[in-house]
């Protein structure tokens, strides 16, 4: 497995090598933004690990213009900021997950592996419930023929509720399947995502696929 961290603290980026290296990968560094997203698009890579704090382009920015390129390599930002605000315009770019400086190499090393067991798994060609379809490889979504605007984060809730259409799924499921099983921060950014995505696939097409089961959860109806 080929990794590309992208971070311009030296010592942390030379700590992080030759700790990935010790497990087994291939690691290549990046110490500003311009030369890591012209690595990122020009070579071959299983996992992306993104600094937010970088000179010449920002990890928010790399990591965009990673999406707009069309690759959808799993990407882990890392950042000395807090907040779920900063999360959420980390995961709003595209990234997959975050993690905060400072951390424990061994969530590290876990979080990676998770990103890298869900990075080549999607199952099959696409889903769909009612007229509302995704193409999770493809990073595509559909209601009818109209297409639908998803970030890499709403794409993964979605397909997760899409394949528990109509039973109800609880947060604790939905965090445990789509970020990770250490996640420390606010559960209630389920909420959030499950707002934006209602906004996306129900709002302007008059529809009402997720309700919320209160005290329990979330259900995808199976009748649209």
């Amino acid at each position: 497995m080929r990794i590309l961290v992208v971070e311009d603290e030296r010592t942390v980026a030379a700590a992080l090598r030759r700790g990935l290296q010790a497990e087994g990968f291939e690691v290549d560094l990046a110490d500003n933004g311009d030369d890591g997203l012209w690595m990122a698009t020009e070579g071959s890579y299983d996992l992306i690990i993104l600094d937010i704090m970088l000179p010449k382009r920002n990890g928010y920015q790399v990591c965009r213009e990673i999406r707009d390129s069309g690759s959808w390599v799993p990407v882990l930002m890392l950042t000395a900021k807090d907040g779920e605000y900063d999360e959420a315009e980390a995961l709003d770019t595209g990234a997959d997950d975050y993690l905060s400086k400072p951390f424990s190499f061994v969530v590290l090393v876990a979080r990676i592996n998770a990103l890298l067991r869900r990075g080549g798994s999607q199952p099959g060609d696409g889903l769909s419930v009612g007229d509302l379809r995704i193409d999770p490889i493809g990073h595509r979504c559909w209601r009818g023929e109209e297409p639908i605007s998803l970030t890499a984060r709403e794409m993964a809730v979605l397909g997760f509720m899409m394949r528990r259409a109509g039973s109800v799924v609880s947060k604790s499921a939905i965090l445990d399947n789509v970020w990770t099983y250490d996640f420390s921060g606010d559960p209630n950014i389920i909420e959030v995502y499950m707002g934006r995505l209602r906004r996306k696939i129900d709002g302007p097409f008059g529809t009402r696929t997720i309700t919320t089961v209160r005290g329990v959860g979330y259900r995808l109806e199976v009748e649209t």
